[in-house]
């Protein structure tokens, strides 16, 4: 069984921040300040001449100790503000930390003849494999955010029973569990301006590609796009073996196996995220499931959570993770 939500603090969010929008965007703009030991470098290779970078943090005995490893959202990398934070608690709390560059992200654009999205949880496996083989790894768990979330739960839901002995548990925060509804979320009046800077970070990097990998890449497919469904459909389904944008959402949502989950998982969602949608039929998996803690909050933003500090620094999702897996 899970563990239950009241075992978990009630999220309580900063008096001058409240409401979804003023919640993410706080999260964003607000500077933190945190400082990490240099960590160890490493490029692990997913499949044939495509390497993605991680980097690990080790505790004195790194077998003994659990290895957490966190994987970024949409646009981010292993230095997006939450990664350096969840990484500053669990190393605090005598944990591995293992930041992982999804495909491109990190400076790695040379490393991958091919783009990332949210249906590579192979990646994850074959990372998660990695530390098993080379490091001795004896208990590690899956920390994802937003469209890391999605692959985390995706890795989860595909291992089922037959997943790594190692694996212990998994912990989603904002998950872009259903894809399609989410993507079309962000393109709702309200939220247009997170749409247009995905748009924008999106269209650079594959300017990028195409610089890099220009027979690989035909810059011409960007003609057009005005929302995130029109970059997935003619970029990203194109160059990653979907049958467009539906194909794409259809099959790489987590939520199809959300349901064969076998291991410890907490799921935290905030009702006034502005674009990340569970619907209906995958709400209903993720409740029938006994092993998944879902925690729903009224307020929150995505991925935001800004507490009043107490004690730390008032990232209240940051916290629960460390907590969840600490009491497992």
């Amino acid at each position: 069984m899970g563990i239950s939500p009241n075992q978990l603090s009630d999220f309580v969010p900063r008096p001058v921040f409240r409401g979804g929008h003023i919640q993410t965007l706080a999260s964003f703009f607000l500077p933190r300040r945190i400082v990490l030991p240099s960590p160890e470098k490493r490029y692990i290779e997913v499949e044939s001449g495509v390497s993605v970078l991680c980097h690990c943090h080790w505790q004195p005995d790194r077998q003994n100790a659990l290895t957490i490893v966190v994987v970024h959202g949409l646009e981010g990398s292993s230095d997006s503000q939450y990664m350096l934070g969840v990484t500053a608690k669990g190393l605090a709390a005598g944990m591995n930390v293992v930041r992982m560059n999804q495909r491109n992200c990190g400076n790695t654009d040379g490393l991958s003849p091919t783009l990332y999205h949210s249906g590579r949880s192979h990646d994850v496996a074959t990372v998660s494999q990695s530390l098993i083989d080379r490091d001795d790894v004896r208990r590690f768990a899956l920390v994802g955010f937003s469209m890391g979330g999605n692959l985390v739960l995706k890795t989860a839901g595909e291992w089922g029973k037959d997943g790594p002995g190692q694996f212990t548990a998994v912990a989603a925060v904002c998950p872009s569990l259903d894809l399609a509804a989410s993507a079309d979320a962000l393109h709702l009046p309200t939220n247009r301006v997170y749409e247009l800077f995905f748009i924008w970070k999106l269209r650079r990097r594959f300017l990028a590609k195409a610089r890099l990998f220009p027979e690989k890449f035909d810059t011409r497919r960007l003609r057009g796009i005005t929302s995130l469904r029109d970059f997935d459909d003619k970029i990203t389904a194109y160059y990653s073996g979907f049958d467009g944008a539906a194909d794409y959402y259809a099959r790489a949502a987590a939520a199809n196996v959300i349901d064969r989950v076998v291991v410890p998982t907490l799921i935290l969602h905030a009702v006034n995220d502005p674009f990340i949608r569970i619907t209906p039929e995958t709400r209903q998996k993720i409740l029938h499931n006994p092993k998944i803690t879902f925690i729903e909050t009224a307020d929150g933003g995505h991925c935001s959570f800004l507490a009043q500090p107490d004690g730390d620094d008032g990232r209240w999702a940051e916290t629960q993770i460390i907590q969840f897996l600490q009491k497992l």
